[in-house]
């Protein structure tokens, strides 16, 4: 990557802004300075300070193709093609040019966020006093010239034509670079002395205002660019991949010579998202996502393509993000639009219905991916038991919660094959481990393994103590489910129970809202006789519903927490195993809950717990 640091003077930058010469590459985000900013922007300039170099691209590569659009406020043909495009300085460049071109109207913004539309001034006579006082004579004010008061029913000053601009003296800024046009204004003022002394020290200094700009070269790539752009951009929102793609595929001639328009990836997203939205765990899907599984089939078809000794790697990485082509994007969307629209069917056989329950979003992109590699044959059952044991891997044994772009490559490249019975362990099923002391630890559903410990309970055939059903789709949403203590908190409080113990997943379990508002704070002994009432159902039948959660039903009669929690523990072991396809490791003594308490952090427990209240 070649670059070259020139220093163009202003006046040559609003040239090329309001030509066209220069423009924005589509990527970048709209135009946001407020009057404040502006104003003091243009105090730098006439004190002829420093502002900080731009950042420029020049355009002609054939390979990277970013769709331009004019700066914000110019009226440049939409056919007109630039030399070069703005990477960073776009607030600053678009400021000057609006203030000081054309009509000198800038749509900005005031301190409180209402637009508003400003135009700005230099009170000559104080100007001309010294550099200090510069920053007191210049000025902004409303875009028709006139400041006005008593809710805009009387006008203090007006400045709103030539004459009256000359005959207060406010040299309007948007003449600065004006050539003849500003001399001519100067020239036009009765104080002689005046116009001398403004020119001498105003105007001639200006004129020669350099900005320094690194202007990278046309062979430039796109993740060089990404790169760039994140490092200068500091005072912004990071560029992320999908906004450089859009820019990208928007820029793409043969789609344009075949179709009449661009091709804008953000509508072509927005459409998906609504299709996704429908399904709720399908809300988490962001479009980087999307892009990730478009990646990894991509260059999982260039590795199985190539010839070559060193065969291009499957990946999701950030870089490789940047190398797909508006093609490969074309060729993978609507295979994996259906495919994630399957993992949504899958979660829901997992009993995962709600995307607060998901336990790792990321996880999906591999999923979605594995169903377009396996088509149909990931329904068999053979198959679909082995995904649903990676699957559970991953949940159970914490794998996606960090390095998720090496993780993906590997099982897109080992699951389906194993799953088929064609291929070795894939190394998420081999990696994954479970450790007994975890169950303590799991309180929140901020850890994916505790979302999963909640849809296996589901899927064993919970049912509702109250209302006898077991928490199908449309049951667990109408019932309103979430989790809840077993043994309230306010009860093990009071009975000295370790929070560590009260509050992990073990004491947890789906109920519905208005049965957990039955159990309230109070001993199982007397709020089981609640949940009997209401119900309408004998004790018998009461104990065989709880006992559906892999709850010791006589240990709850007796308030035995200790024996309650013995036996939940292992019950929720077994469950573990049983989706994981392997042991879970046990301890060999009794858990040390001091020891464990080390582990245990001070976040707010998010149990769906209603106001633990006296309810006789």
């Amino acid at each position: 990557m070649g670059f070259e640091t020139p220093q163009p003077p202003l006046s040559e930058y609003l040239e090329w802004t309001t030509s066209g010469h220069l423009q924005l590459p589509d990527f970048q985000r709209e135009y946001k300075w407020e009057d404040d900013r502006i104003r003091s922007l243009l105090v730098t300039v006439l004190r002829g300070h420093p502002m900080g170099a731009v950042m420029l691209l020049e355009t002609g590569n054939d390979q990277v193709r970013f769709k331009p659009k004019a700066i914000t406020g110019t009226f440049v043909p939409p056919d007109k093609e630039p030399q070069l495009l703005l990477l960073d300085g776009q607030q600053r460049l678009t400021s000057l040019t609006q203030a000081l071109t054309g009509t000198g109207i800038v749509q900005t913004k005031d301190a409180k966020g209402k637009l508003i539309k400003r135009r700005y001034y230099v009170d000559m006579r104080a100007a001309i006093e010294g550099d200090e006082a510069i920053d007191e004579a210049v000025k902004s004010i409303p875009h028709d010239g006139k400041i006005k008061t008593n809710f805009d029913r009387n006008i203090v000053f007006d400045i709103s034509t030539p004459e009256l601009e000359q005959r207060e003296a406010w040299f309007p800024l948007r003449l600065l670079y004006s050539g003849w046009d500003g001399a001519a204004w100067v020239n036009g003022l009765a104080d002689k002395d005046l116009a001398e002394r403004f020119t001498n020290r105003i105007l001639k200094p200006s004129a020669n205002y350099q900005i320094p700009a690194i202007q990278l070269k046309k062979d430039t790539s796109k993740s060089a660019v990404a790169t760039v752009f994140e490092k200068v951009n500091t005072g912004g929102v990071p560029l992320n991949v999908f906004e450089l793609l859009t820019a990208t595929f928007a820029g793409n001639a043969d789609y344009f010579a075949q179709h009449g328009e661009d091709f804008r990836l953000n509508d072509d997203w927005q459409a998906i998202h609504e299709r996704f939205k429908k399904e709720s765990a399908l809300e988490t899907v962001r479009s980087t996502d999307f892009l990730q599984a478009v990646t990894l089939l991509a260059t999982r078809k260039r590795n199985r393509e190539s010839t070559a000794e060193r065969r291009p790697a499957v990946s999701a990485r950030r870089e490789d993000i940047l190398r797909i082509t508006l093609d490969d994007y074309l060729e993978w969307r609507d295979k994996l639009v259906d495919a994630f629209e399957w993992t949504a069917v899958f979660l829901a056989n997992q009993y995962i219905f709600d995307k607060k329950f998901v336990p790792y979003p990321p996880q999906l992109v591999p999923l979605a991916v594995i169903r377009v590699i396996l088509g149909d044959e990931a329904d068999y059952h053979s198959i679909n038991r082995r995904i649903r044991q990676w699957y559970w891997c991953g949940v159970l044994g914490e794998l996606y919660g960090s390095t998720t772009e090496t993780r993906f490559a590997r099982d897109v490249e080992q699951v389906p094959e194993w799953a088929k019975g064609e291929g070795g362990e894939p190394i998420t099923v081999t990696d994954a481990i479970f450790q007994e002391k975890r169950l303590y630890t799991l309180k929140t559903r901020l850890a994916a393994a505790y979302k999963g410990v909640y849809a296996l309970l589901i899927a064993e055939g919970a049912k509702d103590w109250i209302k006898d059903v077991t928490f199908n789709k449309v049951q667990y949403t109408s019932l309103k489910t979430d989790i809840h203590h077993i043994f309230p908190e306010k009860w093990s409080k009071t009975n000295g129970i370790d929070a560590l113990l009260y509050n992990c997943v073990v004491n947890k379990t789906p109920l519905a809202a208005d049965t957990n508002r039955s159990i309230g704070g109070e001993a199982p002994t007397k709020y089981l006789n609640r949940v009997k009432s209401k119900s309408g159902l004998t004790d018998d039948v009461v104990d065989a519903i709880i006992e559906t959660h892999g709850i010791n039903a006589k240990a709850l009669r007796s308030d035995n927490f200790e024996a309650h929690f013995a036996h939940r523990k292992g019950f929720l072991l077994d469950l573990i195993e049983a989706a994981m396809g392997k042991k879970p490791q046990r301890e060999e003594a009794p858990a040390d809950v001091d020891e464990l308490a080390a582990e245990y952090d001070e976040e707010v427990d998010d149990t769906g717990d209603e106001a633990e209240v006296d309810t006789n």
